[in-house]
Formats: structure tokens, sequence, C-alpha cells
């Protein structure tokens, strides 16, 4: 769980809300559509999900065999975020999975996705390499700080 501290460019002569509310309703039509198509693919072809709307962005919760990822999009932008407790191993089948979202996202809504951690796209990355960093920060993780 995270704590999260909002900031935002209100606009000129709105309140904090009203901006708030403004900026998260210009989800175009199309690409609400592409979000309900990638919740059908995804519920089709990986399994069971849950989705919650916020003002700045729809979300996305799995939490399968593999384990637990998180999808925020916002229309124009996807975030794809994993917690660091898949250790060595156990890092891969959440990886796999979040990879293949991450394609389907790509393909439904025409992002292009890129992994940070290891250097990589999404489309073409290799899904060892990024898991082998996943497992091995949460290694680490669980040795240094528990």
């Amino acid at each position: 769980m995270t704590y999260d501290i909002m900031f935002l460019r209100v606009l000129p002569g709105r309140t904090f809300d009203e901006t708030l509310e403004e900026i998260s309703s210009t989800l175009t039509v199309e690409q609400r559509a592409d979000w309900d198509r990638l919740l059908q693919r995804i519920s089709r072809e990986v399994g069971p999900v849950t989705t919650e709307e916020f003002p700045y962005s729809l979300t996305l919760w799995r939490d399968g065999p593999g384990g637990h990822l998180q999808l925020d999009y916002d229309g124009d932008s996807a975030n794809i975020d994993i917690p660091y407790r898949y250790p060595d191993s156990e890092a891969l089948p959440i990886t796999a999975e979040a990879y293949r979202i991450g394609r389907m996202i790509e393909e439904e809504c025409g992002l292009e996705g890129y992994d940070h951690e290891v250097e990589q796209p999404v489309r073409t990355g290799d899904i060892d390499v990024a898991a082998a960093r996943l497992g091995g920060i949460a290694r680490w993780a669980q040795e240094t700080l528990t």
C-alpha cells in the first residue's frame, strides 16, 4: 500500500476537485472502448480481474496463481506495478503474466511498452531477464529489510 499525494495544475477559475473531475473526464470514446476491449481480453485470456474507476485513472488488479499486479490506465498512458514479494524463481510467473498483459495493452490500446528496470521493450523483451531482476530485488529486500 502506498501513501499518495496528488499534484495537479489547477485550471484557471476552477477548484482542485473541479479540475480533477474535468481532466479525468477527458478519456475519449475511443480510449474507453480500448479499455473495455482490453478488460474483456485479459479476463478471457489470462483470468478474472477486479477493476475500479478513479478520478485520475482506470485501474485493474489481477490476483492469480502467478501473483498480484496492478494496471493503471488514463487513456494516453498505462503502468503495470508488481510488488517486490516474489523472490528468485517465484518472480517468473507474475513477470510472464505482466508481459503478456503488456503486449495486450500494446495491441488493444496502441501504446508502446518499455521495461525500464531491464532496459527493454515489452514487445520483444526477454521475460527471463525481467523475472531475474524482479526476483533478485525481492530476495534482497526479504534478506535485508526483514
